[in-house]
């Protein structure tokens, strides 16, 4: 999509084509549609990034059919929970293409990177069980052009952990908090920072924590200033809305 704007970016600058038939080229919905899913190509132009791909529930060939016409587009593309046995499938398909068996996502970088973002988005679990969720976080971030920097198993458990972690707090533009259990941590870390913050409850914890909704109505019902939640392990969400942020 980025080469197909400056293209007509192009034309116009060398008087080929008109302004407004520019304009009226770039406003057409782009979209292309398969017996399983249609396509939006529209959307980089539209949000910044192209449509990523939810993997699950999905079969291998059809992850791969949506793939190559997303990067056919130069957009490379983003794929998520990604499972164990598609993931070789995508490797043959796409030999650049990045896998992450923490985060479960295949990432083939763009023939054109993404903007940089003005900062650094902090991403900070509780523990080692809520790596899953962040590494998702991480990948998202870095494909959508953010510098990403990590604080790992510092719940509340032993909460010096965090607090011994205050110039590292303070040099991120957006904080992304995972935590499961009772989610405590997002509150801990809003009354630390002056950035905006992002609680991702995970599915983390023991029986009563109801996987993920103890965390999400605490998250929900922090005191802190500044939190905002997003869904029971949503990290994909966390990071592109942390992004937007880091690029405002």
């Amino acid at each position: 999509m980025r080469e197909r704007v400056l293209a007509l970016l192009r034309r116009v600058a060398a008087g080929e084509l008109g302004a407004e038939d520019a304009l009226r080229q770039l406003s057409q919905p782009d979209s292309e549609s398969l017996p399983f899913a249609t396509i939006d190509h529209h959307r980089a132009l539209r949000n910044g990034f192209p449509e990523v791909i939810f993997a699950e529930g999905k079969t291998p060939a059809q992850v791969v059919a949506i793939a190559e016409r997303i990067a056919a587009h130069g957009d490379g593309f983003l794929a998520t929970r990604v499972p164990e046995a598609m993931r070789g499938v995508l490797a043959e398909r796409f030999p650049g293409v990045e896998l992450d068996e923490v985060a479960r996502t295949a990432y083939l970088r763009p023939t054109s990177p993404p903007p940089a973002g003005r900062g650094k988005i902090l991403i900070v679990t509780a523990g080692t069980s809520d790596l899953p969720v962040a590494e998702e976080a991480a990948v998202t971030a870095r494909a959508l052009g953010n510098e990403v920097t990590r604080l790992t198993d510092v719940g509340v458990a032993g909460i010096h952990r965090v607090l011994a972690q205050g110039d590292l707090l303070g040099t991120a533009t957006v904080v992304i908090v995972i935590a499961g259990m009772e989610g405590a941590l997002a509150s801990v870390v809003g009354g630390l920072v002056a950035a905006p913050v992002i609680a991702v409850p995970t599915s983390v914890g023991y029986g009563a924590s109801f996987g993920g909704i103890a965390a999400l109505l605490g998250m929900l019902n922090s005191c802190a200033s500044g939190v905002t939640v997003v869904n029971i392990d949503n990290g994909f969400g966390a990071a592109f809305a942390a992004s937007r942020i880091n690029h405002a």
